[in-house]
């Protein structure tokens, strides 16, 4: 048999992974259209009553967009991504809650465990997803996908949906096919009647330039590209991206689960609600600066990493984007000299206008139990936003 045959891929993805951890929370909300993408002040306030209070997406005023939005507020035309007005204009009275990273964190950990106890062989791919090498376990593949969900719920509490196939790409395919709380199973054989009438821009790798230019040649289905010769796609594609189109049409990936695999970088930015302005708006600047510096030193302390490079971001108010990057004397990883050195960094940018986006990246990661300790208290720190 060929590996095609015999590999056996899970994908499990967790079933609108924000919107269930808030759910868990505050259970009267289930049921209810609910999004996620709300600030502090739109948490919910507790009545004399004891009853909760929540804000509702007619509350919101800013330039947000939305983190997720559970089933029943997708229902009403609302998904994740969409800008948090335009999401209060088709539904003003949908609940709107507050981003809790914390909270995802923390579910994300229990989930990965879960599934850990039922494969090892376990590739992290995303706070709510995962990938798991199970060709090695006794099981039929249902049975398996059964394994892993039960494991999962009786970690989190939460549902996932769990896709199993010869491969990583049509495993991802599959989880997606019977969401929420689905089992999807498929075998090569199977490509034909399942994978193929699927559109074309369901495929991770084929985005938004490529699905028009597909289109352009009446090419719609996942299916239509396979009809296709590869020289043909190869002609209007180029050599490379052409013979990709051609093999993952084909369910053809050879992609092994990573289970473990060094990050290149961490960064954080944030997009402010309203413009601010660099001199009358400098302690909201330098508060989101130093909170973005000591969500970075997390990162990296909790993976286990330190820095050799720190850069800025800056994005303005005429959408120009301005980056800045300083190589360190020592690698480091505590907030405050991250906070130092990205200090150094805006120094070398004119700030004649107003801010939009600001982002620090920490780059040229080394692994923390490789690095002789090192003194902190050596840095001399200033915590104004500089000028």
């Amino acid at each position: 048999m060929s590996d095609q045959e015999t590999r056996r891929i899970a994908h499990i993805d967790m079933d609108a992974f924000f919107a269930s951890c808030e759910l868990s929370r505050y259970p009267e909300l289930k049921g209810l259209p609910m999004v996620v993408g709300g600030r502090s002040s739109h948490a919910p306030r507790i009545r004399e009553d004891g009853i909760r209070e929540f804000s509702r997406l007619r509350d919101y005023a800013g330039r947000g967009v939305l983190t997720t939005a559970t089933y029943e507020a997708r229902a009403l035309g609302l998904n994740s991504a969409m800008p948090t007005m335009q999401a209060a204009k088709l539904a003003p009275d949908a609940i709107l809650l507050p981003v809790n990273f914390e909270l995802y964190r923390h579910y994300s950990r229990l989930f990965k465990e879960a599934i850990r106890s039922v494969s090892p062989q376990v590739e992290n791919i995303g706070i709510d997803e995962v990938y798991a090498d199970v060709s090695t376990l006794p099981e039929d593949a249902h049975e398996i996908a059964q394994r892993l969900k039960s494991a999962v719920f009786a970690a989190t509490g939460l549902t996932c949906s769990v896709g199993i196939a010869p491969n990583k790409l049509l495993a991802k395919l599959c989880s997606e096919m019977q969401k929420p709380d689905g089992i999807t199973v498929i075998t090569i054989a199977d490509i034909p009647a399942r994978i193929w009438p699927m559109p074309a821009k369901k495929i991770n790798g084929i985005g938004p330039k490529a699905s028009a230019k597909l289109e352009s040649l009446e090419i719609k289905t996942i299916g239509q590209i396979a009809a296709m010769s590869e020289a043909w796609l190869v002609e209007h594609f180029g050599k490379s991206y052409g013979r990709w189109l051609y093999q993952v049409s084909h369910g053809q990936d050879e992609r092994p689960v990573v289970t473990e695999s060094a990050p290149v970088s961490m960064s954080r930015e944030t997009t402010f609600e309203r413009n601010l302005h660099p001199v009358r708006d400098k302690p909201a600047l330098s508060q989101a600066f130093t909170q973005l510096c000591e969500r970075v030193a997390s990162d990296l302390q909790q993976k286990g990493y330190a820095c050799r490079k720190i850069g800025i971001k800056l994005r303005f108010d005429d959408f120009k984007t301005v980056t800045r990057d300083l190589t360190l004397p020592t690698p480091i990883s505590d907030a405050r000299s991250l906070r130092q050195f990205s200090g150094k960094c805006l120094k070398r940018i004119d700030l004649d206008k107003k801010i939009r986006l600001l982002g620090v990246k920490a780059s040229g990661l080394v692994r923390a139990d490789s690095l002789a300790h090192a003194d902190s208290a050596q840095f001399t720190l200033d915590f104004t936003f500089e000028e």
